[in-house]
C-alpha cells in the first residue's frame, strides 16, 4: 500500500540485533513508521547505498592501517554520494562457544586445533574483515582452521550453528551469544555506525529514526542486552564524508 511505502525506511548492510529493537521503538513512537532491514554485510550495504537501493546502511568495517571504523570504506564506495556517519553503538566481538566451553577454547590460535570446528561469517561482512585482520596479525594460517570456508550471514545464525553442535566456535557479538545461552570469550570492541546519504537526512522518516536513537526508552532497552556501550548513540561521527 502506498501509505505504508511512504512510511518505510529500507536499511541494507551489517546485521545487528539493535536494528530490530530500533524498528519496534520507531513504529511505536511515530505512528507506524517502519524500518525494514536486510542483512548483506557491511560492504554489501555500502554497495546498495551506491546503487540507491536503500536509505541507510549499518557498518563496522575496520581500516587495518588507521584503526578507524568505516570512514575509509565510505570514502571508497560512496565517493560520489556525500553521506553522514552516525554512531549507533560500540559492541563486544569475541568467540562464541558452547555452554561450559567444553573444548577449552581461549584464543584465535585454538581455531587451528584438529578437534575444533569453526563456522565463519560471509566475505564482505565486518566480522569477517575483523577476523581476517587479527588472523593475519597473529600469523594464524587459515588453511589450518577447520570450517573457515563455511559461512553464515548473521551473528544469530552463526551462534545457532554452535548451539546446534554443528560447530564448536564462531566469531560474533556478545548479544548473539547471550540470546542463545552460549558462552562468550571477549576479543575486542568495535564501532557500529549508521551510514546515511545526506540527501536522505531531511526525510521525515529518517528524522524520526534519528530522534528514536536518543529516546530514553529505546536506550533503556539496549542496556538490558549485554555487550553494548551506547555513550555516543546518535552522535555524528562525520557530517559530510565528501570532505574526508
Amino acid at each position: 500500500h502506498p501509505s505504508k511505502i511512504n512510511k518505510t525506511i529500507i536499511a541494507i548492510g551489517s546485521h545487528d540485533i539493535l536494528l530490530d529493537l530500533l524498528s519496534q521503538h520507531l513504529s511505536k513512537n511515530y505512528n507506524d513508521t517502519r524500518l525494514i532491514s536486510t542483512n548483506s554485510g557491511s560492504i554489501g550495504g555500502l554497495a546498495s547505498l551506491k546503487r540507491e537501493e536503500c536509505h541507510m546502511s549499518g557498518s563496522h568495517l575496520l581500516d587495518s592501517e588507521t584503526g578507524e571504523y568505516n570512514k575509509s570504506y565510505v570514502k571508497q564506495y560512496l565517493s560520489n554520494i556525500p553521506s553522514s556517519i552516525i554512531y549507533l553503538a560500540n559492541r563486544e566481538q569475541g568467540l562464541i562457544v558452547q555452554p561450559g566451553n567444553p573444548k577449552q577454547i581461549k584464543s584465535l590460535h585454538d581455531l587451528t586445533k584438529p578437534d575444533i570446528t569453526f563456522v565463519n561469517r560471509q566475505l564482505g561482512s565486518g566480522t569477517r574483515v575483523l577476523l581476517d585482520y587479527h588472523l593475519n596479525l597473529q600469523n594464524i594460517p587459515i588453511d589450518k582452521i577447520s570450517g573457515y570456508d563455511r559461512e553464515q550471514y548473521t551473528h544469530l545464525t552463526a551462534a545457532a550453528t554452535v548451539s546446534s553442535g554443528a560447530a564448536d566456535v564462531a566469531m560474533g557479538i556478545r548479544a548473539a551469544s547471550f540470546a542463545l545461552g552460549l558462552d562468550f570469550i571477549p576479543f575486542t570492541t568495535e564501532e557500529y555506525d549508521l551510514i546515511i546519504p545526506k540527501h536522505h537526512l531531511d526525510n521525515k522518516n529518517i528524522q524520526n529514526l534519528l530522534n528514536t536513537l536518543i529516546d530514553k526508552h529505546f536506550n533503556h532497552d539496549i542496556m538490558e542486552i549485554p555487550g553494548y556501550n551506547i555513550d555516543k548513540i546518535g552522535d555524528i561521527k562525520c557530517s559530510d564524508t565528501s570532505k574526508l
